[in-house]
């Protein structure tokens, strides 16, 4: 996969509380496979990962999600954690900055906890998507279909249960990624904001 994001610049939107090894593990393979990441977050101060419930490494935070433009970016990643996703949903401008991606038809993926964050966007209407377990009610409720598999993809949003799940996840990803923008789902929002 080494070359297959050259060019990409993907942003990787995080907050306080990001289990550790969802944000590290694929930002690493986006890196290998070419790509440019910056870290997004709510706030400039680093980011507190999680090694599930104990305090993991922090890391350096490089924009505000209010001091840069979707536009900048090709692609969108949002990691898990319990906290990170319930930290930004909780901020209109974190949720601003999703759904702009879903708008103009880039590529978004977001493992266990993460999606969250996509329905809060309201990105997941009519999308097939998975999850942690925990989450199958809001996202069904958000007008989502859940399932219970390792990675799913649909209208250029890939989504992963959790951290066993990294192999396919980053996989899907870097594949999405690869891609670029989904003309169906651009149409399709395009249909529901002109609605």
């Amino acid at each position: 996969m080494a070359g297959a994001l050259d060019g990409k610049r993907i942003a990787v939107l995080a907050a306080e509380g990001v289990e550790q090894v969802e944000l590290v593990e694929p930002r690493k393979q986006l890196e290998n496979a070419g790509a440019v990441t910056e870290l997004i977050s709510i706030s400039g101060k680093p980011v507190q990962a999680m090694n599930h419930i104990d305090k993991g490494d922090t890391f350096p935070v490089d924009h505000i999600v209010d001091q840069v433009e979707p536009g900048w970016y090709d692609a969108l990643f949002v990691p898990g954690g319990v906290l990170n996703p319930d930290n930004l949903r909780m901020d209109q401008r974190a949720v601003r900055f999703v759904r702009s991606f879903y708008d103009t038809g880039k590529p978004i993926a977001a493992i266990c906890h993460a999606p969250w964050v996509l329905v809060e966007a309201d990105v997941v209407r009519d999308l097939e998507v998975t999850s942690w377990p925990s989450l199958q009610t809001d996202i069904r409720n958000a007008g989502g279909t859940w399932v219970d598999r390792e990675v799913v993809v649909d209208r250029g949003i890939v989504t992963s249960r959790k951290p066993d799940d990294i192999p396919a996840f980053t996989g899907k990803m870097i594949e999405e990624f690869g891609e670029g923008r989904h003309e169906r789902q651009q149409s399709m929002a395009g249909q529901s904001t002109a609605g």
